[in-house]
């Protein structure tokens, strides 16, 4: 069962929320994160990336950023812009863009259900931003930034939540400036809190689609937290989410951008990638794309490349993979044991620094732009499926390094859950 529990969200005054809510932590640069904050007081970066506030030479890790990031929350909370509800209420939260639209229910979830393993997980986590965010939860007190999970699609539980959005005015109705509208509505009937709390424990798993380190960490904290002793009520046993149905998540593709050729030629590369190193065939089938035009896969077991100035389309051959295996019938499997591994030399995609990844919401044209720069090739995929994801995770398997990314991203500083 999934166990969901009502809390008193710190959250924006009604006219502050388009100039509070920022994006994720993790999807910019400690320049873009600047830059977006410049002349905004308010942005919530300034607590999610405090390093902002200081020069380069002091480093997102250091005490001093935490510390920061502690004052900007209490700032933004003395002045007004954020207040903590006086009652436990669940919220929803809805994202539209480009014809699609997806709702969610904020709430706080069990740090032990994720630890057992009701919460599932696909992909693994790196220590470092483990420790980054467990450092700025406990320095901040609180979870700043919630973590999207989804649910196997229950009509009960939407039926509930559609029918208050009816009813009810939403108390933040605004658009992004990546032309996101958000809309967020608060659910303080108690019969209607029971009622989803109910429906909710039904559900027999909670999948982790973005925000593993903030998982990971908010386990990380709880732990802290737990060594001065603890009843199971208090408030660090719990974390912030939003949790959607799976038919409504949108996942783009994951783009890959290599640096260099691992010593081949154009001409030799394009020759391996072409034929197995085994000797028992081709594993592509390699065909140029008409001149000036991209390739972006329509089907799995697609991949486009650029390289210098020309698309190319693979279509990955039977035998490069193994459809009973989750992991390996992936497209991110099938072009990293094929092509990044054999022939590029990348045994290690989480590690190698001559790889880089692109999220699909920059388009084709960054791999373009990249390659330009000085990048050696650039590799296009099909998106990961919902499907496929859970696959992986009932498997109790994680799936290869940056296989999902998920659009639009929740915006954090909506909703902040005080560890108090």
């Amino acid at each position: 069962m999934a166990t969901i529990k009502a809390f008193r969200a710190i959250r924006p005054a009604e006219n502050m929320a388009a100039k509070i809510a920022a994006l994720p932590y993790d999807v910019m640069s400690r320049e873009e994160a600047a830059e977006m904050a410049q002349g905004n007081q308010y942005s919530f970066l300034r607590v999610d990336r405090a390093e902002i506030e200081f020069e380069n030479d002091v480093f997102f890790d250091s005490p001093l950023v935490y510390k920061k990031a502690s004052e900007n929350l209490k700032e933004l909370i003395k002045s007004g812009a954020l207040k903590k509800d006086p009652e436990n209420y669940l919220y929803i939260y809805r994202l539209e863009t480009e014809g699609h639209s997806q709702t969610g229910l904020v709430t706080c979830l069990t740090v032990d259900e994720y630890l057992e393993g009701v919460i599932k997980k696909h992909e693994h986590t790196r220590q470092d931003k483990e420790l980054d965010r467990t450092s700025h939860i406990l320095e901040c007190n609180a979870h700043t930034g919630p973590i999207l999970l989804f649910y196997r699609e229950q009509r009960g539980i939407e039926v509930i939540i559609e029918e208050w959005m009816r009813l009810k005015p939403p108390v933040y109705d605004f658009v992004s400036e990546d032309a996101v509208a958000h809309r967020a509505w608060v659910i303080d009937s108690q019969e209607i809190i029971e009622r989803l709390t109910c429906l909710l424990g039904g559900v027999n798993s909670l999948y982790i689609a973005d925000g593993h380190h903030r998982c990971e960490a908010a386990a990380r904290a709880c732990l802290e937290r737990r060594k001065d002793g603890y009843n199971g009520d208090e408030e660090f046993n719990f974390f912030l989410g939003v949790i959607f149905p799976h038919s409504q998540l949108r996942i783009l593709d994951y783009n890959r951008v290599v640096a260099n050729l691992n010593g081949l030629t154009e001409k030799e590369f394009v020759s391996r990638i072409s034929s197995s190193n085994s000797g028992t065939g081709p594993a592509f089938v390699v065909n140029p794309v008409e001149a000036g035009k991209a390739c972006r896969p329509q089907q799995r077991h697609s991949f486009g490349m650029y390289i210098r100035d020309r698309w190319y389309r693979l279509d990955a051959l039977p035998g490069t993979w193994d459809q009973k295996d989750p992991i390996k019938r992936l497209d991110v499997s099938i072009l990293q044991s094929n092509l990044l591994e054999p022939v590029l030399g990348i045994k290690d995609p989480r590690t190698d620094e001559r790889i880089e990844f692109v999220g699909g919401i920059r388009g084709l044209e960054e791999l373009e732009r990249k390659v330009a720069q000085g990048a050696a090739v650039a590799f296009s995929l099909y998106p990961t499926s919902i499907q496929e994801l859970m696959d992986v995770a009932d498997a109790g398997r994680v799936m290869p390094p940056k296989s999902t990314w998920f659009e639009p991203k929740l915006r954090s500083g909506l909703f902040v859950h005080d560890l108090e």
